[in-house]
Parts: C-alpha cells; sequence; structure tokens
C-alpha cells in the first residue's frame, strides 16, 4: 500500500506543500515555480505509473485528490491574499470544495456507503485551476509587465460552480435513489 511508488510520489507531492507555501508567502516566485512544475511531475507520474504497473490501491485512489486539494486550496488561501488571484476565486474554490464534503458527508450518513468519484466537471475544474496557478507563477517570473485577464479568472471561476453544481445534482440523484 504506502510502499509503492505512485503512493510515495503522491505523498512527496503533500510534503513540498509546505515549501511550496513558504515560497509563496516570502515571494520566493522562481523557487514557488520549481516546486510546482515538481509538484505537478509528480501528480503526472504516480497515476501513469499506477496504470502502467498496474499499482492503483484504494489508498492511493483517496490521497491522490486530497493531495491536490491540498495544493489547491493552499495555492489559492495565499495568492488570494496576496493579491495574485482575486479573493472572491478564493472563496469559489474552497467553497466548491466545501460543497463537495459536505455533500459526502451527508450521502455517507444517509447511504451508509462512501462512494467517490471524480465527474468529468470535477477534474476539468482542478486542471483549470492548477493551469490557472502555474500561469500566474510563470508570468510573476517570465511576464515582467504582464497579468493574467479578468476573463481568465471568471473562466476558472464559472467551471468551478458548474462542477459543484453538478456534484450537488449527482449527490441529490443518489439520495434520492438510496432513500426510494
Amino acid at each position: 500500500m504506502l510502499g509503492n511508488l505512485p503512493n510515495i510520489l503522491t505523498l512527496t507531492r503533500i510534503l513540498l506543500l509546505p515549501f511550496f507555501a513558504a515560497t509563496l508567502l516570502y515571494g520566493e516566485y522562481r523557487i514557488a515555480l520549481l516546486v510546482f512544475i515538481l509538484a505537478s511531475v509528480t501528480d503526472f507520474l504516480d497515476g501513469l505509473i499506477a496504470r502502467i504497473r498496474n499499482q492503483v490501491t484504494y489508498f492511493g485512489k483517496i490521497l491522490d485528490p486530497v493531495a491536490d486539494k491540498f495544493f489547491l486550496i493552499t495555492s489559492f488561501v495565499l495568492m488570494g491574499v496576496s493579491g495574485l488571484t482575486p479573493k472572491w476565486l478564493t472563496i469559489i474554490v474552497i467553497s466548491k470544495d466545501v460543497i463537495v464534503l459536505t455533500g459526502s458527508m451527508i450521502l455517507y450518513f444517509v447511504t451508509h456507503n462512501l462512494k467517490i468519484e471524480p465527474t468529468f466537471f470535477g477534474k476539468l475544474a482542478s486542471a483549470c485551476q492548477f493551469i490557472l496557478i502555474g500561469l500566474v507563477l510563470l508570468l510573476l517570473n517570465f511576464g515582467a509587465t504582464m497579468q493574467v485577464h479578468l476573463s481568465v479568472f471568471i473562466f476558472v471561476a464559472v467551471i468551478t460552480a458548474v462542477s459543484a453544481v453538478h456534484y450537488i445534482y449527482k449527490g441529490l440523484k443518489i439520495a434520492h435513489t438510496e432513500n426510494t
């Protein structure tokens, strides 16, 4: 379980998080970009290796999205507080995750079954959020006077909100099916 390479890579991504957070807090954006790239590579490799080597574990299925959420929430909080991304976007990102987590807990209490399945919209929202963080870091390092256009922030917000609504819909559908 813990000894396989994909799980070690996922744990490595979690262990990189304090370093990433510190680099953002102290304005060391070049190092933050390097840590972000390293974390992204571990994220890519853990899934790839798990599928190629047939090392997909239940632990890994839970840990990987948790690692992603830790990274995303930390990034948006720190970038929002420092003015690198809009605070309203941070609120939307966190609210979506709180809604999904709360809905999952309610479903567990109602159905006595916890089946965590990412959706297309959930994966799309996470991908857009990661791309946005990477874009902000790239522009901080190499964009000189360039900034992320407001429309990009709005696009990520809309995709994130659509994902939240879709998870609510799925949760209500599951709850209705289980109670009939």
